[in-house]
């Protein structure tokens, strides 16, 4: 099983006063519930793809919070991963770290990027019964204004004609971008599908809307 998750950042504190606004007690308490989050889901033999921003911690710190995280771990880096400069960090821990990467999960093309790509490599290949087969993952926008930019443009590109050498009439540019954003999965990384469900159901723009959803949730 493979899953997906972005921008955990691990010993970051003012995540949770600032920007996100998470909501825990303590640095303490934050990464206590993320790390039983992830290993609800995750077992030993399962991969997860980390797109970025996993940790603000110096190295060895870091190597302590990834040595109690299940599965085989892949780093997207993104760019407050520091820790990588640090001698102490034991590379090992992944088994690779790239700052962009294209994956195949089930049949599908994954584009693996901490940025949103807007024009991805095989957006527009589909199969025969002409649904796309290429999805673009990534992190970086968190529920900002960002990521209602980013909705924006999808939204656009969703509704514009266009007619290539291949057709013999306009159809729609698909787009196929989802932010694998931790707090939109209850910090609990998912696989493809459970990703493209959230995307096609829409409660990602629906928790845009409601930015601070998970203040309210914590509260309830």
């Amino acid at each position: 099983m493979r899953f997906y998750i972005a921008d955990n950042h691990f010993h970051h504190a003012k995540m949770n006063t600032a920007m996100d606004k998470r909501g825990f007690e303590s640095l303490e308490a934050m990464h206590d519930y993320m790390i039983k989050q992830w290993n609800s889901v995750v077992r030993k033999n399962d991969e997860v793809v980390i797109l970025g921003d996993f940790s603000l911690g110096k190295g060895e710190e870091t190597n302590g919070i990834l040595r109690q995280l299940n599965g085989k771990k892949f780093l997207v880096n993104g760019g407050h991963d520091k820790f990588l400069q640090d001698r102490k960090f034991d590379q090992s821990l992944f088994q690779w770290i790239k700052p962009y990467a294209e994956m195949h999960d089930d049949g599908r093309k994954v584009v693996l990027c901490h940025y949103p790509i807007f024009c991805y490599n095989g957006q527009f290949r589909t199969d025969k019964d002409g649904k796309p087969i290429t999805w673009m993952l990534h992190g970086h926008t968190h529920l900002t204004e960002d990521q209602e930019l980013v909705e924006q443009f999808k939204d656009i590109t969703r509704s514009t004609l266009r007619k290539s050498k291949y057709d013999n009439e306009s159809k729609t540019i698909p787009v196929q971008m989802i932010d694998c954003f931790c707090m939109l999965s209850d910090y609990k990384p998912l696989t493809l599908d459970q990703w493209i469900e959230m995307e096609q159901s829409g409660v990602i723009k629906d928790l845009i809307d409601k930015r601070w959803y998970y203040d309210d949730k914590r509260e309830n």
